[in-house]
């Protein structure tokens, strides 16, 4: 079953482009990554899916369920984690989240409790009081406190510190283990990739593929340095070659095709020395966008 179905959503701000016919579909259970630069239309997209601002066209499903017919009783369904967090500034840690446990019947206050002992949140603070960092932190234990079927987090480790990051990391893959389905959208590519099934990648408000995360690294993508003293500017016509650079007598290039005519092609050249790597998720989608680009 999908957890999440979007179809041709679509919004507009007057005459500027939010997204645009925007097609996903989140298989029940999994974590699935939403990737893009700032701006792309990630964070739009998340507000539409939470009925926070309404599209101009298209349509959303939740659990099959049409989100415009279904939405109050899809809302007890979902946790949802913001990219900027903001609360009343002189309200305590502990009476926001007892405010915000009333209106989730699956709330427990030992669960509560228990997240915020392994966050580390000192409940009487307030909120002026609390770091970024640590503000974010609140913001997980209310996404989480219902134990929702659907998370959705919108740039989720933003001001955490690297072993929050982890803890949460952690706690993503045991709610996967529940049957937790996990949308998750970033813009750092390493998070997604130690972390999620499936990524949609999104540019100028349109998707523009959608792959398995091992699909994407099993492509015959490899990252290609050498050293000569010949010219090597000839590969460029021979070969299947992006994002050529060579100076100082070391030539770098990201290779596309069959690993035997490479090394075919290369031994026509007094090579130096040689590195052929494959590429992080990293590398292949800034080649990517490139080659959209163009």
């Amino acid at each position: 079953m999908n957890a999440l179905e979007v179809k041709d959503l679509t919004k507009y701000y007057g005459k500027s482009r939010g997204i645009e016919k925007v097609n996903l579909r989140v298989q029940e259970g999994e974590i699935f990554g939403f990737i893009g630069p700032n701006g792309a239309g990630k964070t739009t997209t998340i507000r539409l899916i939470l009925r926070l601002i309404f599209p101009n066209h298209g349509t959303i499903k939740i659990f099959e369920k049409d989100l415009r017919e279904y939405g109050e009783e899809l809302r007890n369904e979902i946790g949802y984690i913001p990219g900027e967090v903001n609360f009343y500034p002189e309200v305590t840690v502990k009476d926001f989240l007892e405010y915000t446990a009333r209106f989730y019947k699956t709330a427990e206050k030992s669960y509560v409790e228990k997240l915020c002992r392994n966050f580390s949140i000192d409940v009487k603070k307030r909120f002026r009081e609390l770091s970024m960092g640590n503000k974010k932190k609140v913001a997980i234990v209310q996404a989480l406190m219902h134990k929702p079927k659907l998370l959705i987090l919108d740039e989720p480790t933003n001001g955490l510190d690297p072993l929050i990051q982890n803890l949460l990391f952690e706690i993503l893959k045991e709610e996967r283990k529940k049957g937790v389905t996990v949308f998750f959208s970033s813009h750092i590519l390493s998070e997604v990739e130690k972390l999620c099934d499936r990524v949609a990648l999104i540019k100028d408000g349109k998707i523009l593929r959608t792959e398995k995360i091992d699909d994407l690294m099993k492509q015959k993508y490899k990252i290609v340095k050498l050293k000569t003293d010949e010219n090597p500017g000839t590969l460029k016509s021979v070969l299947q070659i992006k994002d050529f650079k060579s100076e100082n007598g070391t030539t770098s290039f990201i290779y596309y095709g069959l690993i035997g005519d490479l090394i075919k092609k290369l031994s026509g050249l007094k090579v130096n020395d040689l590195w052929i790597e494959d590429p992080s998720l990293e590398e292949i989608f800034i080649s990517y966008y490139k080659e959209e680009s163009k």
